[in-house]
Protein backbone atom coordinates (compact mmCIF):
# COMPACT_ATOMS: atom_id res chain seq x y z
CA UNK A 1 0.00 0.00 0.00
CA UNK A 2 2.48 2.17 0.79
CA UNK A 3 4.43 1.55 -2.93
CA UNK A 4 1.38 2.27 -4.21
CA UNK A 5 0.77 5.89 -2.35
CA UNK A 6 4.58 6.75 -3.67
CA UNK A 7 4.58 5.25 -6.60
CA UNK A 8 1.36 8.03 -7.41
CA UNK A 9 3.35 10.66 -6.47
CA UNK A 10 6.38 9.37 -8.98
CA UNK A 11 9.08 7.62 -6.08
CA UNK A 12 10.67 4.59 -7.70
CA UNK A 13 10.73 1.55 -5.65
CA UNK A 14 14.15 0.87 -5.49
CA UNK A 15 14.35 4.43 -3.67
CA UNK A 16 11.67 4.06 -1.59
CA UNK A 17 13.27 0.52 -0.72
CA UNK A 18 16.57 2.24 -0.02
CA UNK A 19 15.63 5.03 2.06
CA UNK A 20 13.01 2.51 4.27
CA UNK A 21 15.98 0.34 5.32
CA UNK A 22 18.56 3.52 5.26
CA UNK A 23 16.17 4.85 8.04
CA UNK A 24 15.56 1.65 10.19
CA UNK A 25 19.07 0.67 10.40
CA UNK A 26 20.76 3.19 12.76
CA UNK A 27 17.09 2.83 14.71
CA UNK A 28 17.73 -0.73 15.04
CA UNK A 29 21.42 -0.31 16.08
CA UNK A 30 20.36 2.35 18.83
CA UNK A 31 17.68 -0.39 20.45
CA UNK A 32 20.34 -2.90 19.97
CA UNK A 33 23.25 -1.01 22.10
CA UNK A 34 26.54 -2.60 22.75
CA UNK A 35 25.12 -5.71 21.68
CA UNK A 36 25.02 -5.01 17.88
CA UNK A 37 28.63 -4.36 18.09
CA UNK A 38 29.61 -7.60 20.11
CA UNK A 39 29.24 -10.11 17.12
CA UNK A 40 31.39 -12.12 15.95
CA UNK A 41 33.09 -11.19 12.16
CA UNK A 42 31.66 -14.00 10.35
CA UNK A 43 28.16 -13.26 12.07
CA UNK A 44 28.47 -9.76 10.75
CA UNK A 45 29.47 -11.20 7.57
CA UNK A 46 26.69 -14.08 7.57
CA UNK A 47 24.17 -11.81 8.35
CA UNK A 48 24.57 -8.93 6.00
CA UNK A 49 24.71 -10.91 3.67
CA UNK A 50 21.45 -12.90 4.51
CA UNK A 51 19.71 -9.21 4.23
CA UNK A 52 21.99 -8.22 1.06
CA UNK A 53 20.49 -11.33 -1.07
CA UNK A 54 17.59 -12.79 0.92
CA UNK A 55 15.77 -9.60 2.69
CA UNK A 56 16.46 -7.53 -0.85
CA UNK A 57 15.35 -10.54 -2.90
CA UNK A 58 11.71 -11.02 -0.94
CA UNK A 59 11.34 -7.44 -1.39
CA UNK A 60 12.19 -6.56 -4.90
CA UNK A 61 10.40 -9.79 -6.11
CA UNK A 62 7.08 -9.45 -3.77
CA UNK A 63 6.73 -5.60 -5.23
CA UNK A 64 8.24 -5.58 -8.66
CA UNK A 65 5.52 -8.32 -9.50
CA UNK A 66 3.14 -5.72 -8.95
CA UNK A 67 4.32 -4.45 -11.80
CA UNK A 68 2.16 -7.25 -13.52
CA UNK A 69 -0.23 -8.52 -11.51
CA UNK A 70 -2.99 -7.07 -9.21
CA UNK A 71 -2.24 -6.65 -5.26
CA UNK A 72 -4.59 -9.60 -4.80
CA UNK A 73 -2.69 -11.90 -6.87
CA UNK A 74 0.65 -10.96 -5.77
CA UNK A 75 -0.86 -11.42 -2.05
CA UNK A 76 -2.61 -14.69 -2.81
CA UNK A 77 0.81 -15.88 -4.64
CA UNK A 78 3.22 -14.74 -1.82
CA UNK A 79 1.00 -16.15 1.22
CA UNK A 80 1.55 -19.65 -0.14
CA UNK A 81 5.22 -19.16 1.91
CA UNK A 82 4.14 -20.73 4.73
CA UNK A 83 3.06 -23.91 3.14
CA UNK A 84 6.91 -24.24 1.62
CA UNK A 85 8.14 -23.26 5.11
CA UNK A 86 6.41 -26.56 6.41
CA UNK A 87 7.54 -28.80 3.54
CA UNK A 88 11.23 -27.79 4.23
CA UNK A 89 10.95 -27.81 7.96
CA UNK A 90 9.81 -31.40 7.57
CA UNK A 91 12.41 -32.53 4.40
CA UNK A 92 15.06 -30.83 6.81
CA UNK A 93 13.81 -32.59 10.12
CA UNK A 94 13.05 -29.11 11.99
CA UNK A 95 9.61 -29.57 12.83
CA UNK A 96 7.08 -32.10 11.97
CA UNK A 97 4.50 -32.26 8.94
CA UNK A 98 1.53 -33.10 11.49
CA UNK A 99 -1.95 -33.74 9.96
CA UNK A 100 -3.49 -30.62 12.45
CA UNK A 101 -0.67 -28.46 11.00
CA UNK A 102 -2.04 -29.48 7.36
CA UNK A 103 -5.44 -28.51 8.58
CA UNK A 104 -4.09 -25.24 9.54
CA UNK A 105 -2.39 -24.80 6.44
CA UNK A 106 -5.37 -25.52 4.33
CA UNK A 107 -7.77 -23.25 6.54
CA UNK A 108 -5.01 -20.35 5.88
CA UNK A 109 -4.63 -20.63 2.33
CA UNK A 110 -8.62 -21.46 1.82
CA UNK A 111 -8.96 -17.46 4.04
CA UNK A 112 -6.26 -15.90 1.90
CA UNK A 113 -8.22 -16.61 -1.29
CA UNK A 114 -11.43 -15.61 0.06
CA UNK A 115 -10.17 -12.05 0.75
CA UNK A 116 -7.80 -11.77 -1.64
CA UNK A 117 -9.22 -13.87 -4.77
CA UNK A 118 -8.05 -16.65 -6.65
CA UNK A 119 -5.31 -16.12 -9.15
CA UNK A 120 -6.53 -18.86 -11.41
CA UNK A 121 -9.88 -16.64 -11.85
CA UNK A 122 -8.17 -15.34 -15.01
CA UNK A 123 -4.97 -15.69 -17.03
CA UNK A 124 -1.96 -14.10 -15.45
CA UNK A 125 1.36 -12.32 -16.67
CA UNK A 126 4.24 -15.39 -15.93
CA UNK A 127 6.42 -12.33 -15.70
CA UNK A 128 4.39 -11.66 -12.63
CA UNK A 129 3.54 -15.25 -11.47
CA UNK A 130 7.10 -16.25 -11.11
CA UNK A 131 8.17 -12.85 -9.43
CA UNK A 132 5.51 -13.72 -6.73
CA UNK A 133 6.03 -17.31 -6.86
CA UNK A 134 9.86 -16.82 -6.54
CA UNK A 135 9.36 -14.29 -3.61
CA UNK A 136 7.56 -16.77 -1.45
CA UNK A 137 10.08 -19.63 -1.96
CA UNK A 138 12.61 -17.16 -1.13
CA UNK A 139 11.13 -16.15 2.02
CA UNK A 140 10.09 -19.53 2.89
CA UNK A 141 13.61 -20.58 2.75
CA UNK A 142 14.73 -16.90 4.19
CA UNK A 143 12.83 -17.54 7.78
CA UNK A 144 14.29 -21.02 9.16
CA UNK A 145 17.78 -19.46 7.79
CA UNK A 146 17.38 -16.20 9.97
CA UNK A 147 16.30 -18.77 12.82
CA UNK A 148 19.48 -20.32 12.37
CA UNK A 149 22.11 -17.71 11.47
CA UNK A 150 20.67 -15.56 14.80
CA UNK A 151 21.97 -17.96 17.14
CA UNK A 152 21.71 -16.20 20.65
CA UNK A 153 21.80 -12.83 19.64
CA UNK A 154 18.75 -10.38 20.52
CA UNK A 155 16.43 -9.57 18.01
CA UNK A 156 17.61 -6.09 17.84
CA UNK A 157 20.97 -6.90 16.96
CA UNK A 158 20.47 -9.62 14.21
CA UNK A 159 17.91 -6.83 12.96
CA UNK A 160 20.21 -4.30 12.46
CA UNK A 161 22.64 -6.04 10.21
CA UNK A 162 20.14 -8.21 8.44
CA UNK A 163 18.78 -4.49 7.95
CA UNK A 164 22.08 -2.81 7.00
CA UNK A 165 22.39 -5.52 4.66
CA UNK A 166 19.26 -4.61 2.63
CA UNK A 167 19.88 -1.09 3.34
CA UNK A 168 23.37 -1.35 1.20
CA UNK A 169 22.01 -3.59 -1.80
CA UNK A 170 19.21 -0.68 -2.17
CA UNK A 171 21.02 2.09 -1.98
CA UNK A 172 23.44 0.68 -4.52
CA UNK A 173 20.36 0.21 -6.54
CA UNK A 174 19.25 3.97 -6.06
CA UNK A 175 22.55 5.37 -6.77
CA UNK A 176 22.66 3.19 -10.12
CA UNK A 177 19.05 5.04 -11.43
CA UNK A 178 20.48 8.36 -9.98
CA UNK A 179 17.57 9.12 -8.37
CA UNK A 180 18.21 8.52 -4.58
CA UNK A 181 17.65 12.18 -3.38
CA UNK A 182 16.44 13.84 -6.61
CA UNK A 183 13.00 11.97 -7.27
CA UNK A 184 12.33 11.81 -3.69
CA UNK A 185 8.61 14.21 -2.46
CA UNK A 186 6.90 14.67 0.93
CA UNK A 187 4.61 11.55 0.18
CA UNK A 188 8.03 9.90 -0.45
CA UNK A 189 9.50 10.77 2.92
CA UNK A 190 6.47 10.15 4.82
CA UNK A 191 6.23 6.64 3.16
CA UNK A 192 9.78 5.74 3.58
CA UNK A 193 9.44 6.85 7.22
CA UNK A 194 6.32 4.67 8.15
CA UNK A 195 7.59 1.61 6.46
CA UNK A 196 11.18 1.99 7.98
CA UNK A 197 9.61 2.42 11.85
CA UNK A 198 6.38 0.18 11.62
CA UNK A 199 7.13 -2.12 8.25
CA UNK A 200 10.55 -2.99 9.28
CA UNK A 201 11.97 -1.79 12.68
CA UNK A 202 8.46 -2.80 14.75
CA UNK A 203 7.71 -5.97 12.17
CA UNK A 204 11.58 -7.64 12.09
CA UNK A 205 11.50 -7.11 15.93
CA UNK A 206 8.58 -8.95 16.75
CA UNK A 207 8.64 -11.23 13.63
CA UNK A 208 12.41 -12.66 15.33
CA UNK A 209 11.01 -12.90 18.89
CA UNK A 210 8.16 -15.04 17.91
CA UNK A 211 10.31 -17.13 15.53
CA UNK A 212 12.41 -17.62 18.80
CA UNK A 213 9.27 -18.77 20.52
CA UNK A 214 7.03 -20.66 18.00
CA UNK A 215 9.92 -22.16 15.75
CA UNK A 216 9.41 -21.53 11.66
CA UNK A 217 5.90 -23.34 11.27
CA UNK A 218 3.76 -21.55 13.32
CA UNK A 219 5.06 -18.06 12.39
CA UNK A 220 4.73 -18.56 9.13
CA UNK A 221 1.67 -19.26 9.64
CA UNK A 222 0.46 -16.53 12.04
CA UNK A 223 2.13 -13.99 9.63
CA UNK A 224 -1.17 -14.71 6.78
CA UNK A 225 -3.37 -12.54 9.53
CA UNK A 226 -1.35 -9.67 7.15
CA UNK A 227 -3.57 -9.59 4.19
CA UNK A 228 -6.20 -9.03 6.66
CA UNK A 229 -4.77 -6.04 8.54
CA UNK A 230 -3.42 -4.45 4.88
CA UNK A 231 -7.35 -5.17 3.62
CA UNK A 232 -8.47 -2.86 6.99
CA UNK A 233 -5.81 -0.59 6.71
CA UNK A 234 -6.39 -0.09 2.66
CA UNK A 235 -10.56 0.77 3.76
CA UNK A 236 -9.03 3.43 6.06
CA UNK A 237 -6.76 5.17 4.06
CA UNK A 238 -7.25 4.11 0.23
CA UNK A 239 -11.37 3.58 1.15
CA UNK A 240 -11.19 0.31 -0.46
CA UNK A 241 -14.44 -1.68 0.78
CA UNK A 242 -14.29 -4.43 2.97
CA UNK A 243 -16.79 -6.92 1.70
CA UNK A 244 -17.99 -10.34 3.44
CA UNK A 245 -15.55 -12.03 1.70
CA UNK A 246 -12.25 -10.55 3.49
CA UNK A 247 -14.03 -10.85 6.94
CA UNK A 248 -15.21 -14.86 6.01
CA UNK A 249 -11.26 -14.71 5.25
CA UNK A 250 -9.91 -13.42 8.34
CA UNK A 251 -11.96 -15.63 10.33
CA UNK A 252 -10.61 -18.72 8.74
CA UNK A 253 -7.54 -17.62 9.94
CA UNK A 254 -8.40 -16.84 12.80
CA UNK A 255 -9.67 -20.54 12.98
CA UNK A 256 -6.06 -21.85 11.86
CA UNK A 257 -4.04 -19.82 14.58
CA UNK A 258 -6.68 -21.45 17.31
CA UNK A 259 -5.62 -24.98 15.52
CA UNK A 260 -1.66 -23.91 15.93
CA UNK A 261 -2.21 -22.94 19.80
CA UNK A 262 -1.16 -26.84 20.28
CA UNK A 263 2.56 -27.13 20.47
CA UNK A 264 3.99 -30.42 18.52
CA UNK A 265 7.30 -31.24 19.18
CA UNK A 266 10.57 -30.69 17.11
CA UNK A 267 12.35 -33.44 15.69
CA UNK A 268 15.95 -33.92 16.97
CA UNK A 269 18.52 -36.41 16.88
CA UNK A 270 18.68 -39.17 18.64
CA UNK A 271 21.80 -38.95 21.44
CA UNK A 272 24.95 -40.35 20.81
CA UNK A 273 25.56 -43.13 23.28
CA UNK A 274 29.25 -44.43 23.80
CA UNK A 275 30.07 -48.68 24.56
CA UNK A 276 32.40 -49.19 26.91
Amino acid sequence: MGTVLAGRDGVGLNTLMAWRYVIATPLLFLLAGGAAFRVPIRQVLALLLLGGLGQSAVTWLSLSALDWLPAAAVGFLFYTYPAWVAVMAAAFGLERLTGLRVLALGIALAGITLMVGAPWQAALPFAGVWRALGAALVYAAYIPVVHRLRGPLTAAAASAWIIGGAAIVFVALSLREGGIVATMTPVGWGVASVLAVFSTVVAYLTFLRGLAVLGPVRTAILSTTEPFFTAVLAALILAQPIGPATILGGGCIIVAILLLQRPVPRLSAAPLTTTP
